[in-house]
């Protein structure tokens, strides 16, 4: 199955192919600055590319995939909060990487293989700046390094805007020490009281935008085949990337560093922008200890990556219902068969298809429906056979979207503490036996205490049951 995607840089959608040769498919993504938690509109690229990552693993097994996303573990908000807290910025850093793996992965994203820290390769960033003052294209003033755009022509080609524009839209730093106002720093002095590193240029601290493309070129190598992330990532932060990482190389063309570029659109809060400073910020740590993750995820992903997203309540509550759906129609299949079918591989063509397509998550949940609808009639036909195997097609469908891998019987019963869960347990065990009984007057009380406690029992084949807790 061919994959297709829209390639930033060309400005359309284009068929994918890999590097030349054996290696793995690497794929780049611009992950956290670690100095606080994560909102949920930092959460909708780390969905984004689980699912190309899961995606590109299914479609080239036998090359396999090395999945990049960096931590930028040095930055001027780092270093304020480690001033507030009387730390050195590792502490600062280390906390809330923690935090933002934790919390990407209760959305049920994988933890990239490689997670390489900005502090770990500043050698290798003063090396490619070495190489870009060799090349003439960046220069040291007054204990800085900058980059020269002009010793760049293709500069803008990413972002498809004049030098001019660029430089009117961007918050420029105005210095004398700049041959150009567009020009962009490299390397520069660290402040009193800031980290600081041993450079030809002086002692300071690496600037943001060559930070990636360092670590992209010694982790990944050049050119790396895709490399994502946020759309308010496109200018400055890749635009700068791709004119480091070219110049570093001695190569020309802007594919030479990375072959596709993918970015994801935007997030609203109510259709208003998500600031700090409006008060609309929405942290996943929090969100999570109310909501599945697989809820929030399936709220990430119900618009096309490229498209913005309104993050609403309304949006919360159609994705939990979506996903009761389907793993209602999971969990009425195992009560038909006794329990879950042996494990085995199941179709994913129609999921796979949509997502082949661009990353068409909203085209790969109507698939996903559609699977559900096929296991529902293969359980009004009774078929015990077809019955199994459209329950192994919808999981197996389902993973490559990242959903429907729990449990039904937990997904329904995740709102009950231990408490109400070993109560609930007790009384159907004790209405299991008043039946067996025929003592129905008290298995009509213990029914109605269930449904007292907002408990929805199910009964299954040879007197077995489940339940469920009602919205």
């Amino acid at each position: 199955m061919t994959l297709t995607i829209h390639d930033t840089l060309q400005r359309r959608k284009v068929a994918f192919t890999p590097r030349p040769g054996t290696g793995p498919i690497t794929l780049y993504v611009c992950g956290p600055t670690v100095y606080s938690y994560a909102h949920v509109g930092n959460a909708r690229p780390v969905v984004v590319f689980d699912v190309l990552q899961r995606l590109l693993r299914r479609l080239y097994p036998e090359r396999g995939v090395t999945y990049a996303r960096n931590v930028t573990d040095v930055d001027d908000k780092i270093n304020a909060a480690a001033t507030a807290e009387g730390v050195e910025i590792g502490v600062i850093a280390e906390r809330y990487a923690a935090i933002y793996r934790d919390d990407m992965t209760a959305l049920g994203a994988a933890v990239p293989d490689l997670e390489p820290r900005a502090t770990a390769h500043i050698p290798a960033m003063v090396a490619q700046i070495g190489k870009l003052i060799e090349a003439g294209a960046a220069y040291a003033a007054e204990g800085h390094v900058l980059f020269r755009v002009k010793s760049y022509p293709a500069y803008g080609a990413l972002s498809g805007r004049s030098l001019d524009d660029m430089i009117a839209g961007a918050r420029v730093e105005v210095a004398a020490y700049k041959e150009d106002p567009a020009d962009f720093v490299l390397w520069k002095p660290s402040k009193e009281g800031e980290p600081r590193w041993p450079s030809p240029w002086g002692e300071g601290r690496p600037g943001w935008h060559i930070e990636c493309s360092a670590m992209i070129e010694e982790t990944l190598g050049l050119p790396v085949d895709i490399h994502g992330g946020g759309h308010d990532l496109i200018f400055p932060h890749h635009e700068n990337e791709i004119a480091q990482g070219v110049c570093a190389s001695g190569a020309h063309e802007p594919a030479a560093y990375a072959r596709y570029w993918m970015h994801n659109g935007f997030l609203t809060m109510d259709a208003e922008k998500m600031s700090k400073s409006v008060g609309n910020v929405l942290l996943v740590h929090e969100l999570v200890k109310t909501v599945p993750g697989e809820v929030v995820r399936w709220a990430l992903l119900s618009a096309h990556y490229r498209a913005p997203l309104d993050w609403n309540a309304e949006l919360l509550e159609r994705s939990k219902k979506a996903l009761d759906r389907l793993y209602g129609v999971i969990q009425d299949a195992d009560r038909v068969l006794g329990g879950a079918p042996a494990a085995g591989p199941g179709e994913a063509g129609s999921v796979e298809a949509a997502l082949s397509d661009d990353l068409n998550t909203p085209a790969a949940m109507a698939a996903l429906f559609a699977a559900g609808d096929a296991l529902r009639s293969a359980i009004g036909e009774g078929d015990a056979g077809a019955i199994g195997n459209a329950r192994r097609s919808l999981v197996t469908e389902g993973s490559l979207l990242g959903f429907l891998q729990g449990d039904p019987d937990a997904w329904f019963q995740g709102g009950a503490d231990d408490d109400l869960s070993s109560k609930v347990e007790a009384l159907i065990a004790a209405r299991a036996q008043a039946r067996a009984s025929k003592d129905w007057p008290a298995a009509d009380r213990i029914r109605a205490e269930l449904a007292a406690l907002k408990v929805e029992v199910m009964d299954g084949p040879a007197g077995s049951a489940t339940w469920r807790l009602k919205d």
